[in-house]
């Protein structure tokens, strides 16, 4: 399963790819907005939403993403481990 996280802390980058393989995902984490972003996410199962430590431009251009290529997008106020194994718990259960 590939997952595609936006938002989040810089800092917890790393941490949020360790948690995805622990539940056997490949991860793209982009805290902050890159040029062309939307031709970087590609075409994931999941999209999930830190919306707290996000743009709107940021959501915007990953929620059309998903539409496009059907992906589940989650949100989450909080971008936190916890917050992120939970999420991962009930998609890949």
């Amino acid at each position: 399963m590939s997952v595609v996280i936006i938002g989040g802390h810089d800092r917890m980058a790393c941490q949020y790819r360790q948690i995805c393989r622990r539940f056997n995902c490949k991860a793209k984490v982009f805290t902050q907005m890159p040029a062309g972003l939307s031709k970087q996410i590609g075409s994931p199962d999941l999209i999930v939403l830190f919306t707290n430590t996000v743009s709107h431009k940021m959501v915007r251009c990953a929620v059309e993403e998903a539409q496009r290529c059907n992906a589940n997008v989650v949100r989450s106020h909080t971008s936190s481990k916890n917050a992120l194994e939970e999420i991962l718990e009930t998609v890949c259960a």
